[in-house]
């Protein structure tokens, strides 16, 4: 895929692609620190028919949602073959009581089953991570097991 950078003198910097139906989409990354996604119209890719200006928590939250679909799809076509095996994602919101506790507390695999094999965190993958490791609010859980063992680790993730 070819991503396009385009400096925008006293704005920030334009980076875009070409999806494979023709239409451009991107982010203009503000020097003021903030990121605005863009998306043009069918008919010309260089007229912009949606602007959606993102905080940066919001730009972190979408690039988790993205990446942690990608690893989650791979997973998926992995264990296609392997009945019962099933893979999730699963967000973490500021209400959860495993908020800036280390992953283990919530002992995930003892009490459900399930194994958690990567954790997207701000566009970048944690893979295999260790039950020290932290979670933050937006951090993006990818999970393998059973689909009742998955439906328990939510619970456990939400609830305690």
């Amino acid at each position: 895929m070819n991503v396009d950078e385009t400096e925008l003198p006293g704005l920030g910097i334009r980076k875009d692609f070409v999806t494979a139906s023709g239409r451009r989409i991107g982010v203009v990354e503000l020097r003021e620190g903030e990121t605005e996604l863009f998306v043009s119209t069918w008919d010309d890719p260089d007229t912009c028919q949606a602007s959606i200006p993102l905080t940066a928590d919001e730009a972190s939250t979408l690039g988790n949602l993205l990446g942690g679909q990608h690893i989650a799809m791979r997973l998926a076509e992995a264990h296609r073959e392997i009945p019962g095996i099933v893979t999730r994602q699963f967000s973490i919101t500021a209400d959860s009581p495993f908020v800036n506790q280390a992953m283990g507390k919530a002992q995930i695999r003892t009490r459900s089953g399930v194994s958690i094999v990567a954790i997207m965190r701000e566009g970048e993958v944690v893979p295999s991570p260790a039950p020290d490791v932290v979670l933050h609010t937006g951090d993006l859980l990818v999970a393998v097991g059973t689909q009742e063992g998955l439906d328990s680790a939510a619970d456990i993730l939400r609830n305690g």
